[in-house]
């Protein structure tokens, strides 16, 4: 009677599927110091993960990154037009006030 084993084999592509769909933190810092005193220190913070994942733990800066999505740069585009736009009217209504209020001054 043979004896069967099973193998389980594990390739890149899954060890990667399993990464992806689950998401890997890597987090470490690394601080330059002479003396105990110290002259830099940089924090490094990786995160791999699939799309998916990424979008269900809160994390879509690519979206609003306009250096990245051409729809995020549309996007702020119109917003800083509208907020010009509003920029502009309160800056009429100040100069109209600041007139009104020369006006008044002037006649008294």
């Amino acid at each position: 009677m043979a004896v069967e084993h099973q193998v389980q084999s594990n390739t890149i592509v899954d060890v990667l599927e399993k990464v992806l769909d689950k998401g890997v933190v890597i987090a470490g810092d690394i601080t330059v110091g002479i003396a105990d005193v110290e002259l830099l220190t940089i924090k490094i913070r990786l995160i791999v993960a699939s799309v998916d994942k990424a979008k269900e733990i809160g994390m879509d800066w690519w979206e609003n990154d306009p250096y990245l999505s051409s729809k995020a740069a549309d996007n702020k585009t119109a917003a800083l037009e509208e907020e010009n736009k509003k920029l502009q009217e309160r800056l009429n209504s100040l100069e109209k006030s600041l007139e009104t209020n020369r006006l008044t001054t002037a006649e008294k």
